[in-house]
């Protein structure tokens, strides 16, 4: 099944498909030379890569233009996924190894993207920066860390009354549970999970958090403590 059949059986529009494809053969021949993915098969990077960040559009929170945060968006997933099929989205997407974002510069230069930056930042430093803090509707994030260490790192960019969109596989539950506390303290509560079933049987949740309050200035911690020593 081409990608234009596998993104219209998915239930989205399939106008994105041609820079979906010229988006792929940019990966597959870069990744010859600098390693950004492990997933090399065509209709794997359909599924798993493509189809897995176009299932954000299954939610509503993705329309207009609505001003978005990738962390640690590797090669662009969801991040540049999301972009190439809704133009408008105002993007952000943030990598602290600088060999991806120069794959995501030139991603963004042969597709000619606009109303995107990409950024070499370590999410805890990147947020203590006046025009990122709080300064988004919608900050995303998947296969990153476990769910209490993505919260410290994603949230302090939500602006209260938006959303950070977690995405995560079956075993999110065990990771909702542990980290109850950090959405506490860093002034949100889970609004719902989306279940997404992707083909080949596998199934995905979308985790939608709302940020309800500002946070106190002392998160994210630095030096590495949201993954060593989860809130």
């Amino acid at each position: 099944m081409s990608l234009k059949e596998q993104i219209e059986e998915f239930g989205l529009d399939s106008s994105c498909y041609e820079k979906l494809e010229r988006y792929k053969e940019i990966l597959l021949d870069y990744n010859e030379k600098v390693n950004l993915t492990s997933i090399t098969d065509s209709d794997e990077v359909n599924i798993k890569h493509f189809l897995d960040s176009l299932s954000l559009f299954k939610t509503n929170y993705l329309i207009g233009n609505k001003k978005i945060i990738d962390i640690g968006s590797g090669a662009g997933f969801p991040g540049m996924v999301i972009k190439i099929y809704n133009p408008d989205l105002k993007l952000s997407l943030v990598d602290s190894l600088n060999k991806r974002i120069k794959f995501l510069d030139k991603v963004k230069e042969e597709l000619d993207l606009e109303g995107i930056e990409n950024l070499h930042a370590r999410a805890e430093e990147l947020a203590r920066n006046k025009d990122y803090r709080e300064n988004f509707d919608i900050a995303t994030s998947r296969a990153v860390a476990n769910l209490a260490t993505l919260c410290e790192y994603c949230l302090p960019f939500v602006k209260v009354g938006g959303y950070f969109i977690a995405m995560k596989g079956p075993g999110y539950k065990e990771e909702l549970e542990e980290a109850k506390s950090a959405i506490e303290i860093l002034g949100s509560s889970l609004k719902e999970v989306i279940e997404i079933k992707l083909p080949d049987d596998i199934e995905h949740y979308l985790l939608i958090i709302k940020k309800e309050r500002t946070m106190s200035s002392k998160y994210p911690r630095t030096g590495g403590k949201p993954r060593s020593k989860p809130l």
